[in-house]
């Protein structure tokens, strides 16, 4: 097998599908076989395409029961949440904790019309350590700032794919999946790692939101569409024969496109380099004058947060926990630093997070917000609503299923602030989200602890909050997941 450049310059295997980890399925024929019924006519037959007489039979049936008379009308005229939405849950799903973090920063986010809550989540976390630093009622960091450092520096990476993916058909499968989103509104922990490190960060005020920033779709449009034109034209470099140094120095200028571009769009960034003067008044009144900050000294010096040093776990019950895994040709900075995840089972997550937040650390972290929760209540719980009320089934995948057959995946990042606990076990969970104050309890929402089982993938934790056996396997060889793996979604 081949190797290719990886996501951070060093060499990993690329994925031919000949060294996938071995997916674990537990369930047998037998037991799947005992949870279906057959429907057969009046011969005992089973036909394998639909029939009339069937279809009217299974009807019939639907219409002698009354409670399907009921459901019909309730849900066929209603949103169907509503209809069978549980009124415990939402009365056990107080915000009340008996563990949460001293200090949670203000105000309340919101990414607006845009993927960008990984950034948000993360200035959250960073930002805490600043106001609690400077004394500090409300700030928030530049979230457009890391936006626009990231669509340029992915813009890169996906050309660098594409040089290196050339001599690969057009219609493969890793060259379909990196033109499919070339600049993806995600991201994941490491990418602003990469971020962070390379340009700083800078207060909101500096470099506020464009409309472009708080609504994305017309950007990332415009941008996908000329890269995959790029992508195009880089192909027909390499096969034609040219000199690597004359097709990068094409993509240079492809890059210079896409910044212009973005510039026109969200207006001229910061350069990490360029000085500034942030002024403040803290919260006892005094007035403070900081000249000659840069965006890497704010983010070094004042914030001073050792965003490299934390690492991500994530729970995927599909492989094997202890392991250290990766994700092929996945990164937003290319050279930058690689996609780690460290895969434990849910009880080693939980306690990293439990301990953080006794520390008074927030906590950032990934799951797939849409099932089984209410925005507008700002609640997350798997007994939120009785499908079997209504439609007498219920859904009956579990975590590991619901990942094989892409049921779910990471699709949203927030910010873990509190923990209730009860005889020493978590029960609920505090949740800082970006959709403004007008979602959930002033912009708070509560995660059940079965719901953060099920639907929670990812924490970044420091290393002082798990043992030295966890810490280990960071020096592992990662194995990776191909491209198109749900561990590979970008919150």
């Amino acid at each position: 097998m081949g190797q290719a450049q990886s996501t951070a310059g060093v060499q990993t295997p690329d994925w031919d599908g000949s060294e996938a980890p071995e997916i674990k399925y537990e369930k047998s024929a037998y037991d799947l076989l005992k949870t279906l019924s057959f429907a057969e006519d009046d011969q005992g037959l089973v036909y394998r395409e639909l029939t009339i007489k069937s279809i009217k039979r299974w009807e019939e049936q639907f219409l002698a029961e009354p409670k399907n008379l009921l459901a019909l009308a309730a849900v066929s005229k209603n949103d169907m949440k509503q209809i069978i939405q549980q009124q415990n849950a939402i009365i056990d799903d107080a915000q009340v904790f008996s563990d949460q973090i001293a200090f949670d920063g203000a105000p309340i986010t919101n990414q607006r019309s845009s993927g960008r809550c990984w950034i948000f989540a993360a200035t959250s976390v960073l930002r805490v350590y600043l106001m609690k630093k400077y004394k500090l009622e409300n700030f928030e960091l530049s979230q457009q700032y890391l936006f626009f450092w990231d669509k340029l520096e992915k813009a890169n990476f996906f050309l660098e794919q594409i040089i290196d993916t050339s001599e690969e058909p057009l219609d493969s499968r890793v060259v379909d999946e990196l033109l499919k989103i070339p600049v993806n509104d995600g991201g994941q922990w490491d990418m602003i790692v990469n971020l962070v490190e390379r340009y700083g960060v800078v207060p909101q005020k500096l470099y506020p939101d464009s409309y472009n920033s708080m609504n994305s779709r017309g950007v990332n449009v415009l941008v996908t569409s000329k890269l995959r034109e790029f992508a195009l034209q880089l192909r027909a470099m390499s096969s034609s024969g040219l000199s690597l140094h004359t097709i990068q120095r094409a993509k240079s200028k492809m890059v210079n496109t896409i910044y212009n571009i973005l510039v026109t769009c969200f207006g001229p960034p910061p350069k990490p380099d360029e000085p500034f003067t942030w002024e403040f008044r803290d919260s006892l009144g005094k007035f403070h004058s900081y000249p000659n900050v840069t965006p890497i000294t704010f983010f070094k010096d004042f914030i001073g947060y050792k965003a490299a040093s934390h690492f991500s776990l994530i729970n995927d019950p599909r492989h094997d926990y202890g392991k250290l895994y990766t994700v092929s040709r996945l990164n937003n900075v290319f050279g930058g630093k690689p996609i780690r995840y460290v895969n434990v089972d849910m009880a080693t997550m939980k306690a990293a997070i439990v301990a953080m937040i006794k520390r008074d650390h927030p906590v950032f972290f990934g799951c797939d917000v849409g099932k089984f929760s209410d925005s507008k209540l700002g609640i997350m719980d798997t007994k939120l609503f009785d499908y079997k009320l209504a439609f007498d089934t219920e859904l009956g995948l579990n975590k590991a299923e619901r990942l094989l057959v892409g049921e779910s995946r990471m699709t949203h990042a927030m910010t873990l602030n509190g923990v209730h606990i009860v005889d020493g076990k978590p029960v609920k969970w505090r949740v800082q989200n970006s959709w403004g104050e007008g979602s959930g309890e002033k912009g708070w929402f509560v995660m059940t602890d079965e719901w953060m089982d099920e639907y929670c993938y990812q924490a970044v934790v420091g290393p002082d909050f798990v043992s030295q056996e966890i810490r280990d396997i960071l020096k592992q060889e990662p194995t990776a997941l191909p491209l198109w793996d749900p561990i590979g979604a970008l919150a």
